[in-house]
Order: C-alpha cells, then structure tokens, then sequence
C-alpha cells in the first residue's frame, strides 16, 4: 500500500484556524481606522465535529487566491489522522484502486512481467496460462509499442508502461514486438483479461525431502495458493517445511488465520483482537487443517509485518514449529475500512492484535519516538547483528502453551536469532547492488545466451547445480562496473567475490526461470535458511 503523505505539520489544522481568526480580527481594525468597507464573514459557533470544515469554507469563499479545496481536505484529514497513530490515515479513490489490486489477487491485463532496461519494455516472463502467453509472447521480448504509441525511451517508467497495457478484460491492445531473430518489429494483437497476482513466489524441495515456500503478501488467494504449493510438495517427498514470511507486510486477516489453521490442531488460539469499542474477538483453529503434523520452521525478519506475525505468534505460543532470523516489525493495530460518498476512504484503528499468550504485537509509538526510522534504529544499536541488543519489556512476561517464556515490548523474537551477514560485505558489493549494475550485467548475460542456457539446462534446478559463475564472467562484470563510474577495489573485489557470484548467477536465472529460478540459488547461501533446515532435520533424526 501507498505510504500516506507528510507533507504538512501535525499542527496544520490548529495553525490553520487560528491564522484565520487572527486574520479576521486584523481585517476588521483595519477596516474601523481607513474607513474603507471590508466584507467580514460570520462564524457561527462551531462544535468541535464541524469547525474543520467551516474553516475550509471560508477559505473557499473569502481566500486572496484560488485554492484546490479537495486536494487541500485531503491534506488535512491525512495530517488529523496520522496524529491518531501511524497506521490510521486518509486515501483517495485512486490510491484506494491501486492498494486493492494486490490484495484481491488479481487486474486486468495481458500478463506479462517486464523490467524496463535501458529505456526498453522488456518481457521477463509471460504469466503462465495468460493472454500474452496465449498469444506467444516469450521471455526477451521487448514491447516497443502500444496500439501504434511509443512506450520505449528516455525517462518511461512503470506507472507509463501499465497505463498502456492495462485495461478492461476482453479489450485488445496491439502491441510492437522486437524479437532476437527477427530483422524486423511486428505486431501482435492481445486481448485483455484477467492476470492473478500471485502470493507464494516460490517453491521448492531439496534432495533431503526439505520443503520451501516463500510467501510475499497475504492476499484473497493466499490459502489456496498455499495448499496448492504444498500438496504438490509433499507428493514430491517433502518430509519438513520452511515457510519464508521474510519482507513479508501482511494483508488480509482472513488469509493469514486460514494458513494458521492448517498447522494448528482444532481448538487452538491463533489470534485474537481488542479496543476500546471492540469487544474482543477470538480466532480459533479447526478441524481442516492438513499440515498439523509436518516439522514446521519459519523465517522472519525486520520486514515481516501484521499479517505475517500474526502467523509467527500463533506458532510460537502453541509451540508448533521454530522461529528464525530477526525480530519481526511490530505492526499489531487493527484499521477498519470505512468508505466515504466520494470513493474514497477512511481507515482507523479500532484495536491491537494479540498472540494467544496475550501479548500485543504492536511495538511502540508515540511523542519522541521515529517510528518510521526503526530500521536505522535497529541497526544503531545493533540489534540486526547481536540478540542481546532486542529490547524486551522484561516487565511482560507471558507463557507458551509448553510453559516457554516469551517477553512483550512490540513485535515477534524467533527462537533462533540469525544476524545479518556482513562477513562478505564492501563498497563495491554495495555499489553494484544498489546502482542497479549488477541487476543490469545479470540481465545482459542472459538476454544473450537465453537459447544456449535453456537448451543445455532444462529446469532452474539444473542451472543451480551445474552453472559455474567462472572468473571471466566476473572480470566481465568489473570492466562493465568501470564503464558505469563504479569504482573497483581489489580487497573489496576478493572480499565479496563469493556474494557477487551467487547474486549474478541468482539474477541470470531470474530472467530465465522466474522467481523460483532466484530463490533457489539464493538459498545456497542464506545462512537463516540453512540454519532452519538443519534444524529442522536434527528434530526429525532425533
């Protein structure tokens, strides 16, 4: 979702009002001592509910100048809300349309994942079952045009591209190919329709019956996305599963008790939900769940959020599976949606989330409090690398359901910490990732040998196994860095040359299998991962 704007002092509307008084009064002594008549508009007494918008009125009416009197009401109710806490706020109608896409599953389109290089629309992966697969679109083509309008060039961006392709279902754009092979751009005419927008990123299984799944939000389909993937999963073998919530900032209640009720037996809290006028609400496992008994780990991070600690609460206090990485990022208050006459809408936080134990996943905010920095914070204090550096409010202490004492104070602490690795960390690493570079080279490499790498590897599993990231590929990488003012130490070269090595072999799979194609060789070498696995096999041999 859209982050809500900031752009004015949580004391606008007070300053505002009294400005305007103020004014008033100054107006009406001028007008008594140059005798010149001065029209003075008459407040009636205001009750605190409507005071706002007679303000905004008379600035209608009476102001020096135009002013654009919705988009300054939107500004105000944003600036009224955000004072309430961080997660209540003000969205218009069309942030309202573009936060639902992703959590109702699904737009309407041709189907395509694109990635814009070099000023060019180029397709990464035709969704499968989609209209451009339909129609054969391919990995590597580039979109050049859209019924007969140029979407290739200097400063085109995404918002542009989709404007473009997106549309009713059953509508058709034409768009402009240019494909490797071919001399020449052609045409092919693609009817709109329906394109799911998927929760599970990836899954996979490895040699010793371990199971992943990487889920990215918690949408409508979510559970049954989910099922899927792990039905198919464990009919390859899976014996234990690694479910990654990592970077994962929640969605829909709903989903995330439906995924919680598969590994929970029937009758356990998984989450329950209560304010000031909300009586409390409980959440209680069934009977349906299919994956009750299945060794159970789950990765969380600084970037799990809401939804994804709600499932990581209900795990650890029914000591269902094991928790690992970092603290999660402590976003427990409860918005109720509530639709205004213009399409727009207001949401407001009407109570906290609680794990079964009771504690309250919401992590503090308040006066003197940055909420929106806790990433730096927890990095200055070194939370992200020592586990003694967690704050815990030892003051609440609560119990699992085997007797584990598990502390409050905001967010979800794995059982198992897991620091961020800096052991191959440098400048150069971190110019290259971040300066888009390395994305770049992985992009080139396989838009160049696309044909050679499917035709001598046919899965991403294969390509993990066998493809060797040698040291003329990466010499071919440093002289393309120079050509992009990235400068090139050697120390930092050698230090982060196994890191770089896994993320360019890790992109050139992107772009050739897809999500699950990066996941599997990043896996190679996540030590949060490997760390759960281990785990995971120990508990079973024992």
């Amino acid at each position: 979702m859209s982050e809500p704007r900031r752009g004015l002092s949580p004391f606008f509307p007070l300053l505002l009002a009294v400005a305007l008084v103020a004014g008033l009064f100054i107006g009406q002594d001028i007008a008594s001592t140059s005798g010149g008549p001065l029209a003075v508009f008459q407040l009636r007494q205001p009750s605190a509910s409507d005071k706002i918008g007679q303000v905004l009125d008379l600035i209608d009416q009476q102001y020096v100048d135009t002013v654009q009197k919705n988009a300054l009401v939107d500004e105000v109710l944003q600036d009224i809300l955000q004072r309430l806490d961080p997660h209540s706020y003000y969205i218009s109608a069309a942030e309202i349309r573009a936060a639902q896409e992703p959590l109702e599953g699904s737009f309407d389109g041709i189907g395509v994942e694109f990635a814009i290089q070099r000023d060019t629309v180029v397709v990464i992966s035709p969704v499968e079952g989609g209209p451009s697969a339909a129609v054969g679109i391919r990995a590597g083509d580039r979109i050049i045009s859209a019924n007969g309008e140029k979407i290739a060039g200097i400063n085109i961006t995404n918002e542009q591209v989709m404007k473009h392709l997106r549309g009713p279902k059953g509508s058709e754009v034409v768009v402009g190919i240019l494909r490797h092979g071919k001399p020449k751009p052609f045409d092919v005419a693609i009817e709109r329709g329906k394109i799911p927008i998927n929760s599970v990123a990836a899954s996979m299984i490895d040699a010793n019956g371990t199971g992943y799944i990487k889920l990215v939000r918690f949408a409508k389909n979510t559970h049954t996305e989910f099922v899927a993937a792990a039905d198919a999963l464990k009919e390859k073998g899976m014996k234990r599963l690694v479910l990654d919530l990592r970077g994962n900032g929640g969605g829909f209640l709903n989903s995330a008790i439906d995924l919680a009720d598969e590994f929970l037996p029937s009758g356990r809290d998984i989450v329950y939900t209560e304010g000031r006028h909300s009586p409390r609400q409980d959440a209680k496992a069934t009977r349906k769940g299919g994956y009750e008994d299945i060794p159970l780990a789950v990765l969380i991070d600084e970037g799990s959020a809401s939804a994804s600690e709600i499932i990581a609460g209900a795990i650890q206090d029914n000591d269902r599976g094991l928790l690992v990485g970092r603290r999660t990022f402590g976003k427990g208050l409860v918005q109720e949606h509530v639709p205004l006459p213009d399409s727009s809408a207001v949401r407001i936080t009407t109570a906290r989330y609680y794990t079964p134990s009771g504690r309250s996943i919401q992590r503090p905010y308040g006066e003197g409090i940055d909420y929106m920095d806790d990433f730096e914070a927890r990095a200055g204090h070194g939370e992200l690398l020592n586990a003694d550096s967690i704050p815990t409010d030892t003051t609440k202490e609560y119990t699992t359901l085997k007797g584990r004492t598990v502390y409050g104070g905001g967010g979800i602490t794995p059982d198992l910490f897991v620091p961020t690795d800096t052991t191959e960390s440098s400048s150069y690493l971190t110019d290259l990732f971040f300066s888009g570079t390395l994305n770049q080279f992985s992009f080139d490499i396989a838009d160049r040998d696309r044909a050679k790498l499917l035709a001598r590897y046919k899965t991403s599993a294969e390509f993990a196994e066998q493809f060797t990231v040698g040291a003329a590929l990466l010499a071919d990488l440093d002289r393309y860095a120079a050509t992009q003012k990235i400068l090139v130490r050697p120390g930092d070269a050698v230090r982060s040359r196994s890191q770089i090595a896994t993320r360019l072999k890790a992109g050139i799979a992107r772009n050739v299998w897809g999500d699950d194609g990066y996941y599997r060789i990043l896996l190679e070498k996540d030590p949060a991962y490997q760390r759960a696995a281990q785990e995971l096999s120990m508990m079973i041999a024992q």
